[in-house]
């Protein structure tokens, strides 16, 4: 299911948007196929040839499906990651829903992990360490762990550079420049003296 895009800040943008990998269908789809085949055997060569009797083992074989077959296929569908310019975002759930949201400046450490089968089929965990309550979060069975691991390190780089980029430039994204003039015309109307129009100023300029 898709990340609504209504949920995004403004100026945020999603740079990848993936489900769990696609091997976590390979035994749903095994289930189903075998019990399709056993309903097919119970209403052509297994006998006694009943109807009432092939239909309620037809009816027991298909519940049997769901937790096999259809439970998870709704869990991959519904469970979505989400990595955007601002935070990294996991969605799962069909009718009860859980979340968890990293803000990228929070992320202290990436790791993963392969086994011989995940990696010949490009699949993984992630392990991202934090700060804040949440400390470590697992993501499961994703798809390309390493690469998810490098372009999430590059895009946690480019966070923590727009947020000092902005934080220098004041609550109102003023150049410090644009400050300092401001401040000598407080001082030229008597809002501020001299002496604390150039303490601000040296605070300022330490800041370009």
């Amino acid at each position: 299911m898709a990340y609504d895009r209504k949920h995004l800040s403004e100026g945020e943008t999603v740079e990848r948007e993936f489900r769990p990998h696609w091997r976590m269908l390979a035994f749903p789809v095994l289930w189903e196929i075998l019990g399709l085949a056993a309903i097919v055997s119970v209403h052509t060569w297994i006998p006694p040839q009943d109807p009432v009797i092939d239909w309620v083992i037809s009816g027991f074989i298909i519940l049997a499906l769901i937790p096999l077959a259809v439970m998870p296929f709704i869990k991959w569908w519904f469970t979505t990651y989400v990595l955007t310019n601002e935070r990294l975002i996991t969605r799962s759930g069909f009718v009860a829903r859980t979340g968890i949201e990293i803000p990228l400046e929070n992320v202290n450490n990436v790791l993963f992990n392969q086994n011989v089968l995940e990696r010949m089929l490009r699949s993984g965990d992630l392990l991202v360490e934090s700060a804040g309550e949440s400390g470590q979060s697992r993501f499961e069975d994703i798809p390309d762990p390493e690469a998810f691991q490098g372009l999430l390190y590059r895009m946690r780089e480019a966070r923590t550079k727009a947020l000092n980029v902005h934080g220098s430039t004041g609550p109102a994204g003023e150049r410090p420049e644009d400050r300092i003039e401001k401040l000598a015309r407080l001082r030229d109307d008597g809002t501020l003296t001299h002496e604390e129009f150039e303490a601000k100023k040296a605070k300022l300029l330490g800041e370009i």
